[in-house]
């Protein structure tokens, strides 16, 4: 079972100077449930070595039992600050592809022609496809015919608009999450801001915010184990 976790390269929150990356937990979780699973793991982003943490996802009120557990493995962290550039990564090679959130995929993931080639591919392959939070923006430009995006017609969740309007970045974000799923008519769904909230259609799965972060990669890993 091998399982490529793309992270955002990213790190400015549009022109306000501050700081912006994947937030650490919608990596951890995710990364010890697959892990635990006996997953392979390969972690690449666009421009290789150490992706950007928001700094915010740093914050002790931020932290959760597996961004502990990451603090304490050596392993883990080499394998972070090490990650392969997606131009040198071959989804042949993968099972399943994830991404964690945070709002740095926005701007890049969301735009980056080798991350559209990588979920192209893998849909073309029926292979499993997860994103959590901020990152299903990673499917603003796939398009899997001229007319239609990956998500049309698929039941989506991601990062809601009371949820961007709450950490009051509506106007600083390039595009709200929630609307672009629409947009390119998502039949998107949400529950109570901050709680978990999963959706799985297919081998398409979707987590809402943080707190759907472990879920989503359970998700995963069923929709992997049924093949």
């Amino acid at each position: 079972m091998k399982i490529l976790m793309v992270l955002t390269s990213h790190d400015q929150m549009g022109d306000t100077g501050h700081k912006t990356g994947f937030w650490l937990e919608e990596f951890t979780a995710p990364f010890y449930v697959f892990k635990d699973a006996g997953a392979d793991i390969t972690l690449a982003s666009p421009k290789g070595g150490q992706p950007p943490v928001d700094p915010n996802s740093e914050a002790e009120d931020a932290l959760t039992e597996s961004t502990r557990r990451f603090s304490e493995d050596t392993h883990a962290r080499e394998m972070l600050a090490s990650t392969r550039k997606l131009a040198d990564v071959d989804m042949n090679q993968y099972d399943a592809i994830f991404y964690p959130g945070g709002h740095g995929p926005l701007w890049d993931l969301a735009e980056d022609d080798k991350s559209i080639a990588l979920i192209k591919t893998a849909y073309e392959q029926d292979k499993v496809i997860g994103a959590v939070c901020h990152a299903p923006a990673v499917f603003k430009n796939v398009f899997i015919k001229p007319d239609q995006n990956i998500v049309g017609g698929r039941e989506v969740t991601g990062f809601s608009n009371t949820e961007e309007d709450a950490v009051q970045l509506t106007n600083i974000v390039p595009f709200l999450l929630e609307d672009m799923l629409k947009q390119n008519n998502a039949r998107y769904s949400r529950g109570d801001d901050w709680a978990p909230h999963i959706v799985v259609d297919g081998k398409l799965i979707t987590g809402q915010n943080p707190a759907s972060s472990e879920g989503a990669a359970k998700a995963v890993l069923q929709a992997l184990q049924q093949g």
